[in-house]
Order: C-alpha cells, then sequence, then structure tokens
C-alpha cells in the first residue's frame, strides 16, 4: 500500500542536487540522445525516472503532458524543469547547456565547413541532407494527423489550416491558423479525454510566474518594433518569434523559420534544406537548428555571433512560458475550455506541417525520379523498419552523394 507520506511527495523531485551534477547527467544525454523529442522523453524516463529516481512515474506523467501543452521544443522544457526541480535556477540552466551544445556545436562545425562541400559529391551531399528532410518531415507529419486529428473535425480544422497558409504567406499565415484553429476546438473540439489530476510540486512561486508571463508577452510584442534599429535585434526577434509560436513538436519550427529567414533572404533555400537534413544527424533537440541558421546568415550577425543569438532567441520563449505556467498548471488544465482550444490547435498545426512537406520541402528536394526513390526509402525506413533516424540521414546522404557522380540525376 502507499503511505500518506509517498503520496505527499507525488511529483517531488528527491532534494539535495547540484547544478554540477545536473550538468554531467544531461550531458550524458546531450551526446547519446538521438531521434527527436518522443525518443528524447523515453531516455530522460530511463535516466532520471528510473535510474536516478529525481522524480516519480506519477510526477514525470504530469511533467511531460505540461510541456507538450505548451509551445515550445517539449523535451527541452521537460530537461529545463527536472534541472531546476533538482538544482534550482543553477540546475535548469545546466540542464539546457548540457543537453543541447553538443548538437550546437555540430551544426556550427557543419555550417562552417559548408565551403568544404564543393564538385559533385559536395553536391550530391548536400541535395542528400535536403532529400532526407522529406523523409523526415513526411514522417512527423503521419505521425501527427495520426494523434492528433483522429476525427472528421480534426482533420476538417487541418484541412483549413493548409488553406489558410497558402493563401497568406509568411508567419502571418500561420499564427492566424492556429489562432483559429484554436477558436475552432472551442467548438467542434469538446469531445475528448480530460486531463489527470495534477501531481506537480515546483517550488515556483506565483509572483515569479507572473514575470515570466509578462517578459514573454513583452519581448513578442516589443521586438519587432524594435527589430528595425539593428540587425542583430531583427535576428533576435525572428528567432523568438519562432520559438513562442512551436505547438505539436520541434519539426514544426521548420515553416516558421523558413518564414523568418529564407523569405528575407537571409539564408538561401538550399542551405536552410541541407542545414535541416544535418539536424537530424545530430543528437540533442532539433532547436539546435536555429545555431546553424544563425551562423550561415548572409548578413551580420552571423558565424559565432549569429548562433549564440539564435540559439538562446529559439529557446528563451519556451522556457519564460514554462516557469510562468507551473505555479498556475494544475487549476488551468482541468478546464474543458482550455483543453477544447488546444485540440483544435494542434490540429491545425498538423495543416502547418503538412503544407511545409511541399513547400518547401518537396519542391526543393525532388526533382527526380531518383530524388523520390531515395525519399521513399528513408520514409519507409522511419515508419516500417523503425531505423534511427541518424543512421536514416547517413544512408540517404549517402545516396544522393553517389547520384552526385551521375549528370542528371541530382
Amino acid at each position: 500500500m502507499t503511505s500518506p507520506e509517498d503520496k505527499s511527495r507525488a511529483g517531488r523531485a528527491v532534494p539535495g542536487g547540484s547544478a554540477g551534477e545536473v550538468f554531467a547527467a544531461f550531458l550524458k544525454l546531450g551526446l547519446t540522445s538521438f531521434g527527436g523529442p518522443v525518443a528524447h522523453l523515453g531516455y530522460f524516463r530511463d535516466e532520471l525516472v528510473i535510474r536516478r529516481k529525481w522524480i516519480n512515474e506519477a510526477g514525470y506523467a504530469d511533467l511531460v503532458a505540461l510541456c507538450q501543452f505548451l509551445p515550445g521544443p517539449a523535451s527541452s522544457q521537460v530537461g529545463f524543469a527536472l534541472g531546476l526541480l533538482r538544482g534550482g535556477p543553477l540546475g535548469a540552466l545546466a540542464a539546457w547547456a548540457a543537453f543541447t551544445l553538443p548538437s550546437a556545436l555540430l551544426l556550427v562545425l557543419f555550417a562552417m565547413g559548408a565551403a568544404a562541400f564543393e564538385g559533385a559529391w559536395g553536391a550530391g551531399l548536400i541535395h542528400g541532407l535536403k532529400v532526407v528532410a522529406v523523409a523526415v518531415v513526411a514522417q512527423a507529419v503521419w505521425g501527427m494527423a495520426r494523434a492528433l486529428t483522429p476525427d472528421r473535425a480534426r482533420a476538417g480544422i487541418a484541412l483549413a489550416a493548409v488553406l489558410i497558409v497558402i493563401f497568406v504567406a509568411g508567419s502571418a499565415g500561420q499564427i492566424t491558423a492556429i489562432v483559429i484553429g484554436g477558436l475552432a476546438g472551442l467548438w467542434l473540439c469538446r469531445n475528448g479525454p480530460e486531463a489527470n489530476a495534477g501531481h506537480l510540486t515546483f517550488a515556483v512561486p506565483r509572483w515569479a510566474g507572473m514575470i515570466s508571463l509578462f517578459l514573454f508577452f513583452f519581448l513578442l510584442f516589443l521586438l519587432p518594433l524594435a527589430a528595425g534599429t539593428a540587425q542583430g535585434l531583427a535576428l533576435f526577434d525572428a528567432f523568438y518569434r519562432a520559438g513562442a509560436l512551436v505547438f505539436g513538436g520541434g519539426h514544426v519550427v521548420l515553416p516558421l523559420l523558413q518564414a523568418e529567414v529564407v523569405a528575407p533572404g537571409w539564408v538561401n533555400q538550399d542551405a536552410f534544406l541541407a542545414g535541416y537534413g544535418a539536424a537530424q544527424a545530430v543528437p540533442g533537440p532539433l532547436f539546435t537548428f536555429a545555431a546553424y541558421l544563425g551562423a550561415v546568415m548572409g548578413v551580420e550577425p552571423n558565424g559565432i555571433a549569429g548562433a549564440a543569438i539564435g540559439l538562446a532567441a529559439i529557446f528563451l520563449p519556451g522556457f519564460l512560458l514554462l516557469v510562468g505556467a507551473l505555479p498556475f498548471w494544475d487549476m488551468f488544465r482541468s478546464r474543458p475550455v482550455a483543453q477544447a482550444a488546444m485540440r483544435g490547435a494542434n490540429a491545425a498545426v498538423v495543416g502547418i506541417l503538412g503544407a511545409a512537406l511541399y513547400s518547401p520541402v518537396w519542391t526543393s528536394a525532388i526533382q527526380n525520379s531518383h530524388d523520390f526513390a531515395l525519399a521513399l526509402a528513408g520514409f519507409i525506413l522511419l515508419t516500417r523498419w523503425k531505423a534511427p533516424p541518424w543512421i536514416v540521414v547517413l544512408l540517404v546522404a549517402l545516396g544522393g552523394t553517389v547520384l552526385g557522380f551521375f549528370p542528371g540525376a541530382v
């Protein structure tokens, strides 16, 4: 039987951790966690719930539910929160840095070595990375559609989102689709599984949560006004806005970033998709793609400075929202209105990512039957053979390299 003391500890971390301990645990995860957000959550559970016993199963399940509810990178938010539970604010920063920096550094090195990818083999490799992006995004659309659009109402919201982003270009269309999806959810998605009772116990006072929420909205609305005064602020604004609007998983950041950095001409389409393909081959969060984009910017700041700005800006809104939500989550999540709106918003996300699968991903990568065959092979490896994404990236990139030696194949 469960004792009253055990029940009272539900969701609490084991006290006494240090930032150094948190950093060491998450550095191991940052070097080995391949496979995307869902896989990351499994690695976290094995290492921190089962082996280290930092938090119990009930608390971890509720923490995952909270981070999936909020905009932002779910696995990174879970890691940030676990670091906060174990080591306080310094532990939260240590968890983020250790989990994020390995993949960010690898992508910055790839960006800086882009000039070396010249000739037939280099063009083929870059093209292979663009083709693998088709397979990865198609897998994301397939999985999210099955999970988030299981009925006619939500499938209809997803279709409406596709039409909105087609006719309203750029980030404005994506924001409009998410807002309309949430409003439609209030009307069409009232029936659904109810959230479980909360178990989380965070030492985050309400005043700290309110300050975090204020900063989130203050930056969201102030940065566009200040962006015209300096390119560095414009860059920070672009990545901050993309990070603030990501519902439904890391892959959704693709169309948001494409609208922010490709549309104004800061990064060309080929470099964008090549970097997205490379991001699949490294461990850690997909949001580190922002470090690559900051490094390859055609305008200053770029290089290391651009990578640092992009990385900090894209993660910041998700962490501000997380800290802001922690004191109020148990009360808010039980409200049927909030649950219905999120069902609609998540369905709209499926439509946004589906539109991105066609343009720019498909239209930029699939040029002939050879490309189609490569992308289809990657998709089957991911969905049916359950191959690790980094292996699929290597195989498809190798295929693109081989085809690069045959005129007309790439």
